[in-house]
């Protein structure tokens, strides 16, 4: 193997970013937006779907679509690694893994393996050697080296027990923020990580560099001018210092009037429409409704128009 020495670029970094919450709270919707930003109007999208589908919500909503590459029954870390090869012969702009978590903790993911040696008699560190290996060869050191512009890698949730000391006892209580479902050590590898909360904003909890905090903001909600920004750090553009604003208009547009029309047609009545179809389609606030939050309350809409 020969080797060649160069001035490094900031543009050879490619982003690999990590989205994490509780179910309902936006990361698929969120990533999607992220992408479609980063990739712009025509270029490709593919999603590992590993959720039964649910990744497929917003075929019809997302401007532009994206293809998928559904995994199902088995999550082992060969899979993963294969179903990456698979979806890079496809050349495209930027993979979303909806989930990471399954390699993990799912079907013949990390867990399961470990296991199954543990019921087939290896003892100590026998246990997970294989497992781990596997995990670091097929998954991440696969998406450290994938060639594709943009990675990011989606991931469930969950709140964390921890031991505190109450009037002198030990209790266990639940931690305040929510942890990935995934190995202690693939934070380590992502370029920028965070949580989406409740209200779908993401809470940012790694930024490998300080500007980075200006591209996908603590605090907001992920839309495509987030991903527009991502793109143009990757491509050494400086990040234009523009205040925070709302979702942009055309995109609050399209999602009210499918929102509106699938209402229609399952012929809601004013009674039947909760609480967040008021506080996010009424008239007073459809000016400001951020994205992720209309997705849900589409996805909600389309289950009471299907019944």
């Amino acid at each position: 193997m020969s080797y060649s020495i160069r001035p490094a670029k900031r543009s050879e970094a490619k982003p690999l970013i990590g989205l994490y919450a509780e179910s309902g709270c936006g990361k698929t919707w969120s990533s999607l937006m992220l992408a479609r930003g980063f990739v712009g109007p025509s270029g490709k999208i593919v999603m590992l779907e590993t959720e039964g589908g649910r990744g497929e919500v917003f075929a019809d909503v997302l401007p532009g679509g994206y293809d998928v590459c559904p995994m199902r029954e088995t999550f082992s870390p060969e899979n993963y690694g294969e179903a990456l090869t698979a979806i890079e012969k496809m050349t495209p702009d930027a993979l979303i893994i909806d989930s990471a978590s399954h390699e993990w903790e799912g079907s013949g993911g990390v867990l399961a393996m470990a296991a199954q040696n543990e019921a087939a008699g290896k003892k100590s560190m026998m246990i997970w050697q294989g497992p781990k290996l596997a995990h670091q060869r097929y998954f991440v050191l696969r998406l450290l080296a994938t060639p594709i512009p943009l990675v990011i890698v989606c991931m469930r949730a969950k709140y964390p027990m921890k031991e505190v000391k109450v009037e002198g006892r030990k209790e266990w209580i639940r931690a305040e923020q929510v942890e990935p479902v995934q190995s202690d050590g693939i934070l380590y590898e992502l370029m920028i990580h965070g949580w989406i909360d409740r209200e779908h904003n993401f809470r940012g909890t790694k930024y490998t560099r300080d500007d980075l905090r200006q591209v996908i903001r603590d605090g907001e909600p992920i839309t495509i001018k987030t991903g527009e920004q991502l793109a143009a750090w990757a491509r050494e553009i400086p990040a234009a210092a523009t205040p925070p604003g709302p979702p942009l208009p055309a995109e609050r547009a399209t999602l009210l009037a499918e929102i509106k029309r699938l209402a229609d047609v399952a012929k809601l009545k004013p009674a039947e429409r909760t609480e967040a179809w008021r506080t996010y389609c009424g008239e007073a606030k459809s000016d400001t409704a951020d994205l992720a939050a209309l997705a849900d309350l589409l996805a909600w809409v389309k289950t009471r128009a299907a019944a």
